[in-house]
């Protein structure tokens, strides 16, 4: 099912919570809503929904205009972050429960249920947990538990509000390599609320980023990531050092650091520089000296945090091979392989 949203509006109080936003979703995509706390992510993925109606604008799936249509209508399959698994209710009847309450000839038979009852079940990887009751499951298993009742009624579109938002680390990691081989099985369009850019840039297709009611960019993840449209996407999307300063000539100068800005207007402007995107160097062929004051060492990653002589803070993060035996006070001459500016 494609998905367009165009030109929708939506305010609480004098609050925009939705500006303007439009958005065309793919047939069988999966889509990730990223942004900050109230950014207007959910909002949108409420109205998509038909859990909220926007003031101006239209939802379309596929040709059809659903913009005021109930969400029963929609045929959605939504899983909220905290479940909403009936607690009296077995795994089984949890997953039923959206076939067992059709009426009359949508209704499908004992049988049918059942049988769909334990395709998804094994599609979620818990096929011998039917019987156990909410309460006997793991986070995770409860996640899966939502998931499998969404997809049970053969939802046309399938939206996921923060799902892993209750989770811990090591489970949200594991449950997000069984999202993408589940929606890789089913092919349903879907779309999820994410404020976790890690998780947005490993699971989704594409990734559109928001931002007080807008979207910023929308794009596949290397590209929001490598190629960002503006320095609130370069800020918000992967780890980067941000430097205040001033272009003049194609140069971008902040205190002791300078950084090549060809293409950029004269005047006030914002640089940042990644991490894993500065490397030692020769000091005539440095942008940016610092001292060192903590290395931590991570797997084959070393961390280095610095000062400029100026004060700047600096990041950085070398292969482990390539860090030698660095020790806190060194002094470091540092190039950047890469580097994004953009008019303040």
């Amino acid at each position: 099912m494609t998905i367009s949203i165009r030109s929708v509006e939506k305010t609480f109080g004098r609050f925009p919570a939705l500006n303007g936003v439009s958005l065309e979703i793919a047939d069988g995509e999966l889509l990730a809503l990223l942004g900050p706390s109230g950014s207007g992510k959910t909002t949108l993925l409420r109205v998509i929904a038909g859990l909220e109606f926007p003031e101006k604008g239209q939802i379309l799936y596929g040709d059809q205009d659903m913009t005021f249509t109930s969400a029963a209508a929609r045929r959605v399959g939504f899983v909220f972050q905290q479940y909403a698994l009936f607690r009296h209710m077995t795994v089984a009847k949890n997953v039923a429960f959206g076939l067992d309450v059709r009426k009359g000839q949508a209704k499908p038979s004992k049988s049918e249920i059942t049988a769909r009852v334990d395709e998804l079940l094994k599609l979620v990887e818990l096929g011998e947990l039917g019987k156990r009751y909410p309460a006997q499951l793991s986070g995770g298993q409860r996640q899966r538990v939502a998931l499998a009742r969404a997809l049970a009624v053969n939802p046309s579109v399938l939206l996921l509000d923060e799902p892993f938002g209750a989770l811990d680390a090591t489970v949200r990691k594991s449950l997000r390599k069984e999202l993408r081989r589940i929606h890789d099985a089913t092919g349903v369009t879907t779309i999820f609320v994410t404020h976790d850019q890690e998780e947005a840039l490993e699971l989704a297709d594409r990734v559109a980023i928001l931002n007080k009611g807008a979207i910023e960019q929308v794009g596949a993840p290397h590209e929001v990531h490598d190629n960002p449209a503006g320095a609130f996407v370069c800020g918000f999307v992967g780890e980067a050092n941000r430097f205040e300063g001033a272009v003049k000539g194609g140069r971008f100068q902040s205190a002791d650091i300078a950084l090549p800005a060809p293409g950029v207007a004269d005047g006030a402007a914002v640089a940042f520089v990644r991490p894993h995107e500065l490397v030692l160097a020769p000091a005539d062929q440095a942008n940016l000296s610092i001292v060192t004051e903590r290395i931590a060492p991570q797997g084959a990653v070393v961390r280095v945090d610095g000062a400029t002589a100026s004060g700047q803070r600096i990041e950085a993060a070398f292969a482990r091979q390539n860090a030698g035996d660095l020790q806190p006070g060194a002094k470091l001459s540092l190039a950047a392989d890469r580097s994004y500016v953009f008019s303040a």
